[in-house]
């Protein structure tokens, strides 16, 4: 659709530089006379005129090879037209002022209407062209701060991956950890046998006094033993 908006401000300037060259020429007398066109009185009003029309199709040329600009000013150069267009065809047929002939009565008539006709399609086609623009930038706009967004969590992940999780005593909440109770070792004595067991369970001190018996009686057969004889 821009290319087409493009080709519109082309026809544009075009007719912009055609009538800002005539009314340029408002002192040709001969000129206005051989088209059957009446002269603009001051002729300083009209070479005036004829120069902001020539700038205006200059612009238009521009924009319709700069593209940051071919939105704005084919909707600006679209009202200026079907605007002068809409003047053209009060004043030829509903006014009859100025009074024409009728070959320039219909080359009068025919003017306004192409100029209301391409007016209003520039002004058409900037519309649709920036609301494209303004959709395209806000889905780019979109796309990059989804880019920002998936990079962040992609770094913290990484981050949290690298670093391992430290537990200090301030991270503990010991108010919601259990308190385990010491297991202590029972030391009293078994007085009674395990059903289904024949032998007879022993106590600690049952079971020491076994073996300072059995030391002592070990000690006593060493200290009575015969001695082996003297060698000389």
């Amino acid at each position: 659709m821009k290319p087409l908006l493009r080709a519109v401000l082309i026809l544009d300037a075009l007719l912009l530089l055609a009538f800002g060259l005539l009314f340029l020429l408002t002192p040709w007398t001969s000129l206005y006379n051989a088209l059957l066109l009446v002269q603009t009185q001051p002729a300083l009003a009209g070479q005036g005129f004829g120069v902001a029309l020539i700038g205006l199709a200059w612009l238009a040329m521009h924009a319709s090879i700069d593209g940051a600009l071919t939105s704005t000013v084919a909707k600006v150069v679209g009202h200026v037209n079907w605007l002068t267009g809409v003047l053209m065809l009060v004043w030829l047929v509903g006014l009859h002022t100025p009074a024409l002939t009728g070959f320039g009565q219909i080359a009068g008539v025919l003017t306004g209407v192409v100029l209301l006709v391409v007016g209003l399609g520039g002004v058409r086609l900037s519309g649709a062209v920036r609301r494209r623009e303004k959709a395209k930038l806000a889905e780019t706009a979109a796309a990059e701060r989804a880019e920002k967004q998936a990079a962040k969590d992609a770094a913290k992940n990484a981050a949290n991956r690298r670093e391992p999780v430290r537990v200090t005593a301030e991270s503990v909440d010991y108010r919601t950890q259990p308190l385990v109770e010491p297991v202590m070792p029972d030391s009293r004595p078994v007085s009674a046998a395990t059903p289904g067991s024949t032998a007879p369970l022993r106590s600690v001190g049952d079971e020491a006094a076994v073996a300072r018996e059995s030391t002592s009686s070990a000690t006593s057969e060493a200290a009575g033993a015969p001695r082996p004889p003297l060698h000389g």
